[in-house]
Order: structure tokens, then C-alpha cells, then sequence
């Protein structure tokens, strides 16, 4: 039976009060965990079946032999499409859905009840190693997209784990850092997104992540996992870990954690029946979780359906289609779209093995991959290819260049495919700088040289710097286009389909403009968050700091004109109004933006914050009205001191445009609401300046409190949450970890892609792997025991 985003386990309550009545204290905390690493436990003797989860978001990976959550063993076929990156510049929730729903249904014929995903924090650095997994750095946009991507996935009956929960914006030290961020912060970036997604499609499931926010674990964090999510949000699914965020089980369960994943060892499931016996942890909080849980379980159940199949080929259409929706054209200089009969030059390597999703946990293997080679022999195009630089090193290869000269020489055009290799990022480990390798940029200096016309195709997952701009006479950008994305890419070059893309991240000039480049990624204990809400444009327009290209940016084979804007109050709402009419001679399509600012406020705010996009198709000299409705929260901010978003009274503007710095049309309107507040303003945040540099001192009063040490203190005792990069000069450490690296490097050892980054993430991730997750890295043959004997090891050593 399908469902929709307006149905929730709340229809599975009376049922599921029956089966809680006849289930024994072990087999509720038995329910809690994982049976292995991708199923969840059900109770037999009462019919209750367990769950297959697996990871998404842009793809089923589902490993139908050894499982991991790293992407190492082979998954079942399946579907590649973009990733979050990729999507998002579609702004195109329709689009979205049914892309949600295609999902849906290969879940449904590979027996997957919950898909892992999608993926919504916030892009706080475009060295963030995940972002490619993520889909904004707007908080706003993230939650359109990540809401639509929900509603089509459990159209099919099939539920989501929207993650990770929260405050989870880079790879390093992911499972042990605390994430310093004032309240404010935190709940108009970094939870917003979530919020939406909750509130708009009702995720089955929520994922928290590993790491602390203000000193506190997600998994065990009872302000976030019950006061926000539950109690002000209204969620009413379940809640599961990261694959190992566990830190205290019985914390957890009080605090609103449900599902442990995967499966530790009986340890835990034991902690919480002791915890009850012997009055530590009530029985009735336990029986939320667990009936929170078999609702879940009866969900699933009911969402099955075992003679399923999807159709392969559709899917990949739609792959295509998605791709083609997203990739942003961001120069362009009179050269695109190519004529078809014109001789090219293919430079590249990713023409041939192009980089088409991340590395890690989302890695899916494709059914049907194409590249860029084959799609032009497919088409007919005259080309000629060279690779130009090797994906075994960074090093330009003079053989190389050389060969990709004379082939540029003889070409009325050149393609050169450059970009980030896995190695570059992936999960596990952040960026250290937002540079190509150096044979990518050597090709195209080189090509450019000896052939002005030259086109770039850039595969990346993040934004990138560019020295390099000027050698291009048009860009376009791909991110990570799935398994069609080079159908897409030529269907584009060739003028097939007229680019649509808009950025949905910020391309700043270089690393150092970035507000988060003074403190990211932190020190051993926290990163500080001290730019607090200015995150990403929120920061360029309100420093006037020049970027690359803003967000929101985008080129078309058209263009288009924007006219009469009107306001109108509709009850609880403003109804922006305007018309927008394609000027141009094709047939395209825009992506209007509505931001919203306000005059003379009492609180600090960004220039402008986007509160609502629409996608309009128009052909040549078609005009068509757009309405965009602004809610209460388009004009609000979070008044920390109310503990509640608010509305000053006084004048807004909002302003219909085609990226955060083209304002096109403007109109103000005035709002009665709360009178201008009394709350301390720190200067450095009231008139901020590049390069970002804010006090301690000024940050602590936005904190509200002392900020914590950044650092471990010398001598200090080791804990279960000290990393194996802590313990590795002990003795008992540097054994460890010798055995663990053997270990992996067995699991790797059928690893056929040789450029997957894998090498650089194990050594990254292995140091910053707290000692706790020995457990799940044992797979449950190492217990808790066992671990606090190790450790009891290590402190006596270093005595």
C-alpha cells in the first residue's frame, strides 16, 4: 500500500501497542539494534519481521555479499544518478520527486524497506570532503530539495533517513569533535533544512550524526532528538545512528534515540535491560522507543512488494534528464552550442573514465555508465581524443601534453574534461586546498595555447578555484552527473538541451575568502563556528567580498526579462507576483529567485536571504506570472532571548532575481510585528570585514557561555572517545593499528578502481576512529570488555 508525505507511522500506533503488550524486556532491547549490518532486528515468535536498510542517497547500494559502510565491496547494479550537489543546481523539486521515486522503486525490487538518505547539511567550507553528498549551502533550498527528494521515495512505499543530524559539516574528526555554534546559528542554518524536510514530508527515519554539538553527543543529545525534533517539529518517526555513533546506549535511549546501527555485539542491548532492572531507565521511556520502532517495522512490512521490477532503461532516461536539468553553463564567450559537423579535439582522461559520483559510504554501482568518447561515436561527431594526463598522479606528463597538442592543433574546437579525482574527496577526509591537480591545469593551459577555442567540462564535487578561468572560452560545469551524465554534457555542448543550472553553493575566488577558513576544521576537541550565520553568500554579500560566481548564478542559450513585481498580504502570507518572458531566440527555462532583507533591524542579518525560487519554461517571446508565497519564516529571525522565531515590525524588501548579486526587480512592504529587541550586538558581527576575523570574546557573548578547550590536555587520561591517532605512539596503540591496516588492507584487496581515493581515506579515517568503534569494526566480536581492557592498556603505558 503506497503512502504519501502526508501519512506517518501514527497508523501503525494500535497495532503496534498490542505487540509491545506481549514483548518481553529483552526482546525490546533487542528491537533497538541491528541483527547485522544492514538489518535490523524484528521478534519472530510475534510476526514482527526485521528491516533491510541501505545506503543512498543517489542510488541504491545495496551489498548483497561482505558489507561495509565505506563503499569498499562490490553493491548490486543500480541506478547512478547525480549527486545532492549535482541536483540542487536543477532547483527543480518536481524534478526531484520523481527522481525520490525512481529510487523508491529499485528499493522495492531489491527488498529495501529504508533508504539512507538524503543528505542535508550545510556546505559551512568547500573543503568539506561530503559536500558532494549535500546538496546547498542555503538552508532554504536544501530543505525544498531534500523535502521533494522524501515525498517521492515514500510515494513507493519506502522510507528515508534524512541525515545527518546535525551540525555535521566536515570529515574530519567527525566522530569524536564538538561543534561550537550559537543558538541562533543553529537553528536558522544548520537545522533548518531538517526542519523543512520534517514538517513538509515526514521522513520515516532520522540519522544522527557522529559528532558533539556544544559538548554533547547527537545520540545521546536530548534537546535535539526530543525538544526540537519531536516536541517543537512534531516528528513522528524513528530515530537511528550513523553506523557506530553510539557512545552511551542508555543515554541514548533516554534521550530520544531509537535504532542502533549496525549490530555491536549484545553489550548494549544487555546495558539497557540492566538499566531497567535495576531502575536507572524507565520501562516507559524504553516502550516509546520500542513502539517507535515497530511501527517502523509494520511500515515496511506493509511497503513490500515482492514481485516488483522497475524499468532499467526509463531510469536511466530519467538519470540523464536530471543530469542535464543541473549542470550550470558559467561562461560562455559566443562558443556554445557547437555545431554538429565541426571537427573536435576530446582532451582528458575523465572523457574516457570520467568522475561521475563520490567516494565512500554513497559509491553505487552503475548499470549502464557512459562516457564522453562513446556518447560523440554514438552521435556521429567528428573527434579525436587524448588523454592528456594519467589518473595515477598528479604530475604533468610532457608525452602526454604533447600528444594532446597536436591533436588540439588540427581540431575547430577543443574539449578538455578536468577536474577532482577521488583522491581528491571523498568521505573520510576533508580537501586541504581547492586546487585541480596540476596536469589538469597544465592540459588546458596547453591546449588553450595552441587553440583558442577551448571548452571545459569540470567534474568536481565542490567548488573549485580557478587561475585558469581566462584559458576558457566556455565552462560548464557537470559536479558529479551519475551515469548519464554524459549524454547529458553533449546534449548540452550540442545545443539538444538549453542549460538551466543554477549554483547552489557560492564559487569564491580563492580558500582564504571563505568564512570558515580561520577555523576549519578546529582543533583535536571543537571547531568554532564563529562566523555564525554567516555562512556562504549570507557572508560574500554582506563583507562585499568578489567571488568567482555568485550563488543562484547560471547561463542560458536565452535570455530572459523580469517585470512588475507586486506584494500583497494573503492572510498569513505575502504573495510575491511578477511576470518573466524568454527575450531571446530558444526556448528555456529560468529559475526566479525571491530574497528578502530587511531595513534598519535591531538584530545583525545578512544583505538578503533566499525565501522561495520558481522554474518557468518559456519559449521565444513567451511571457508567463509568476506567484511566489512568503510565509511568517521568510521574514522572521530566531530571537534566542524568546527562544522563537520573530518578526521585527518594520519595512522589508524583497527582490526577484536571477542569482544572490543580479537583482532584477525590487518592491518593499512593511509588516506589523514585535518591537526591536535590547540583545547585545558584537560589533564585528553588526559590520563585518574580509578576511572574516572575529574575537573569542565576541563569539562567546553570541555562545552564551565560556568557550570549551579547543585541545586535549597533556597527560590527561585516555577515554573511550580518544582517537587511535591519541594512542598511536603507546605501544599497545601502534599494535592496534598495525593489525587494524592489515585488516583493511585485505578488504581492499578486490578494490578494481585504483583512483578511488580509498588509501587516502582508510589512513585518514583510521586516526581519527575513536577506540569505542572497535566494536563495530570487530563486527560485534569485540565487547565492551574487551575494549575497556585495551584501554585500561594504553593509561597504564603512558603512567
Amino acid at each position: 500500500m503506497e503512502r504519501t508525505n502526508k501519512q506517518t507511522m501514527k497508523r501503525y500506533e494500535e497495532e503496534a501497542k498490542k505487540l509491545l503488550k506481549e514483548m518481553t524486556l529483552e526482546e525490546k532491547a533487542g528491537l533497538l539494534s541491528g541483527s547485522n549490518f544492514w538489518e535490523t532486528k524484528g521478534v519472530e515468535r510475534l510476526g514482527v519481521e526485521k528491516a533491510m536498510v541501505t545506503d543512498g542517497p543517489h542510488g541504491l547500494r545495496k551489498q548483497a555479499g561482505s558489507s561495509d559502510h565505506l563503499g569498499i565491496n562490490k553493491s548490486v547494479p543500480a541506478t547512478c544518478f547525480p549527486t545532492a550537489a549535482t541536483t540542487a543546481c536543477s532547483f527543480d523539486t518536481e524534478l526531484l520527486e520523481r527522481m525520490g521515486e525512481a529510487l523508491g522503486e529499485e528499493c522495492l525490487q531489491e527488498n529495501v524497506s529504508v533508504l539512507l538518505g538524503p543528505g542535508v547539511n550545510i556546505k559551512r567550507s568547500p573543503l568539506c570532503g561530503r559536500n558532494f553528498e549535500y546538496f546547498s549551502e542555503d538552508p532554504y533550498l536544501t530543505g525544498e530539495m531534500a523535502s521533494a527528494l522524501i515525498n517521492g521515495i515514500q510515494s513507493k512505499g519506502v522510507g528515508t533517513s534524512m541525515k545527518h543530524f546535525a551540525a555535521n559539516n566536515q570529515e574530519a574528526r567527525r566522530m569524536v569533535i564538538s561543534s561550537v555554534i550559537d543558538e541562533r546559528a543553529l537553528r536558522e542554518i544548520y537545522l533548518a533544512g531538517f526542519e523543512t524536510a520534517v514538517k513538509k514530508s515526514s521522513p520515516w527515519t532520522l540519522m544522527c550524526s557522529y559528532n558533539q554539538i556544544n559538548g554533547e553527543f547527537s545520540s545521546q543529545n536530548k534537546k535535539l532528538l526530543t525538544g526540537i525534533l519531536r516536541e517543537e517539529w512534531g516528528f513522528e518517526g524513528a530515530v537511528m545512528t550513523d553506523w557506530g555513533a553510539v557512545v552511551d546506549r542508555v543515554k541514548g535511549v533516554e534521550a530520544g534515540l531509537d535504532l542502533e546501527m549496525p549490530y555491536s555485539g549484545p553489550d548494549n542491548d544487555q546495558a539497557i535491560v540492566t538499566a531497567v532492572q535495576n531502575g536507572n531507565l524507565d520501562e516507559a521511556v524504553l516502550d516509546t522507543a520500542v513502539l517507535r520502532m515497530i511501527c517502523l517495522l509494520l511500515a515496511a512490512k506493509d511497503g513490500k512488494k515482492p514481485d516488483f521490477r522497475y524499468d532499467a532503461k526509463e531510469h536511466h532516461k530519467l538519470a540523464k534528464e536530471v543530469a542535464a536539468a543541473s549542470c550550470v553553463l558559467l561562461k560562455n564567450n559566443d562558443m556554445l552550442p557547437l555545431e554538429k559537423n565541426k571537427k573536435l579535439a576530446v582532451l582528458g582522461e575523465f572523457a574516457k573514465n570520467p568522475r561521475y559520483q563520490g567516494a565512500g559510504s554513497s559509491r553505487i554501482n552503475p548499470l549502464q555508465l557512459e562516457n564522453l568518447c562513446d556518447v560523440l561515436k554514438e552521435r556521429n561527431i567528428d573527434f579525436t581524443y587524448a588523454p592528456g594526463y594519467s589518473l595515477e598522479n598528479d604530475n604533468a606528463e610532457e608525452e602526454k601534453i604533447k600528444e594532446a597538442i597536436s591533436v588540439a592543433k588540427e581540431a575547430d574546437a577543443v574539449i578538455v574534461c578536468i577536474g577532482l579525482p577521488d583522491s581528491y574527496e571523498s568521505e573520510g577526509f576533508d580537501r586541504d586546498h581547492m586546487h585541480l591537480p596540476e596536469s589538469h591545469i597544465a592540459l588546458l593551459k596547453e591546449a588553450a595555447a595552441v587553440n583558442s577555442n577551448t571548452i571545459v567540462l569540470l567534474f568536481c564535487g565542490s567548488a573549485v578555484e580557478m587561475p585558469w578561468l581566462s584559458d576558457a572560452k566556455a565552462l560548464l560545469l557537470l559536479y558529479l552527473g551519475g551515469e548519464a551524465g554524459a549524454s547529458a554534457a553533449a546534449d548540452i555542448l550540442f545545443g539538444d538541451v538549453n542549460p538551466c543550472g543554477r549554483l547552489a553553493e557560492s564559487f569564491p575566488c580563492k580558500l582564504e575568502d571563505n568564512p570558515s577558513f580561520a577555523n576549519f576544521p578546529g582543533g583535536d576537541l571543537t571547531v568554532e563556528y564563529r562566523e555564525s550565520i554567516y555562512v556562504g553568500y549570507r557572508y560574500y554579500d554582506k563583507a562585499e567580498v568578489d567571488v568567482l560566481f555568485p550563488f543562484g548564478y547560471g547561463l542560458s542559450y536565452t535570455t530572459f526579462a523580469y517585470d512588475k513585481l507586486t506584494l500583497t498580504k494573503e492572510g498569513e502570507y505575502v504573495k510575491a507576483s511578477l511576470c518573466v518572458k524568454n527575450t531571446g531566440s530558444v526556448a528555456g527555462a529560468e529559475i526566479v529567485q525571491v530574497y528578502v532583507s530587511q531595513k534598519n533591524s535591531s538584530v545583525f542579518k545578512p544583505v538578503r536571504e533566499l525565501k522561495g525560487f520558481a522554474k518557468v519554461h518559456l519559449n521565444p517571446g513567451e511571457e508567463k506570472a509568476v506567484e511566489i508565497l512568503l510565509d511568517k519564516r521568510a521574514f522572521a529571525y530566531y530571537a534566542t532571548e524568546k527562544s522563537d522565531w520573530v518578526v521585527e515590525k518594520g519595512e522589508y524588501t524583497v527582490a526577484a532575481a536571477a542569482s544572490s548579486r543580479d537583482i532584477r526587480l525590487t518592491a518593499d512592504i512593511t509588516l506589523e510585528g514585535c518591537e526591536s529587541g535590547s540583545v547585545v550586538q558584537p560589533m564585528s558581527y553588526c559590520s563585518l570585514k574580509a578576511p572574516l576575523s572575529i574575537e573569542a570574546k565576541d563569539f562567546e557573548i553570541l555562545y552564551g557561555r565560556e568557550l570549551p578547550a579547543a585541545t586535549r590536555v597533556s597527560g590527561e587520561p585516555f577515554t573511550i572517545n580518544s582517537t587511535l591517532g591519541e594512542i598511536a605512539k603507546t605501544q599497545v596503540g601502534s599494535a592496534l593499528i598495525m593489525q587494524m591496516k592489515q585488516q583493511m588492507a585485505s578488504m581492499t584487496g578486490g578494490v578494481e578502481n585504483s583512483d578511488d581515493g580509498m588509501e587516502r581515506m582508510f589512513e585518514r579515517m583510521m586516526g581519527e576512529m575513536p577506540i569505542r568503534s572497535l566494536s563495530m569494526f570487530s563486527q560485534g566480536t569485540m565487547g565492551s570488555a574487551q575494549i575497556q581492557g585495551i584501554l585500561d592498556s594504553i593509561n597504564q603505558e603512558s603512567c
